[in-house]
């Protein structure tokens, strides 16, 4: 299964394919050190953002999964707010999706990445993605609220320090 991003409107927000010539108005957007306090490392450069934009609209070089990026516009303000992505893989049910979210940090708390997050579940639910996941650092309160939001629930797996939720979706 071979899925591209493909543009998504909500009430606010147009979920756009990302593009490398999104990278100088996302090093903004992410330039705050906070948003790296449960993922760790520091904000990135418009440059390694751009060469990490490229590699990832190239596409995965595993067959076998789909990279799904979008950058989040909030309409009203035409501004980029934050990123969101789904990796796509196959197994013996169709297809799994691992979903995660970032906002910037001045638009949070607005419900940005609950109707970014709404919008990607709906649109993996429409091309067949049967099981979506997300590993969430288990003190991101904020993580843990869209996460339910959209109806993934906490199991008890972890991943990297992070705990595995997830959802059915068809």
């Amino acid at each position: 299964m071979t899925l591209r991003p493909a543009t998504i409107r909500t009430d606010r927000l147009t979920l756009l394919p990302l593009r490398a010539e999104h990278a100088d108005e996302m090093a903004t957007v992410l330039s705050d050190p906070g948003l790296h306090t449960f993922i760790g490392g520091a904000p990135d450069t418009a440059e390694s953002l751009r060469t990490r934009y490229e590699r990832w609209t190239a596409g995965s070089p595993d067959p076998a999964a789909s990279w799904c990026n979008w950058a989040i516009q909030l309409r009203d303000a035409t501004c980029l707010t934050g990123t969101l992505q789904a990796t796509i893989t196959a197994d013996d049910r169709g297809a799994t999706a691992e979903i995660a979210w970032t906002v910037g940090t001045p638009w949070q708390r607005r419900g940005i990445a609950t109707e970014a997050a709404r919008a990607l579940v709906a649109w993996l639910r429409e091309n067949g993605v049967h099981t979506v996941v997300a590993h969430i650092h288990p003190d991101h309160k904020a993580s843990a609220a869209v996460a339910t939001a959209v109806g993934l629930v906490p199991t008890d797996q972890w991943h990297d320090g992070e705990i595995r939720w997830q959802r059915a979706i068809s």
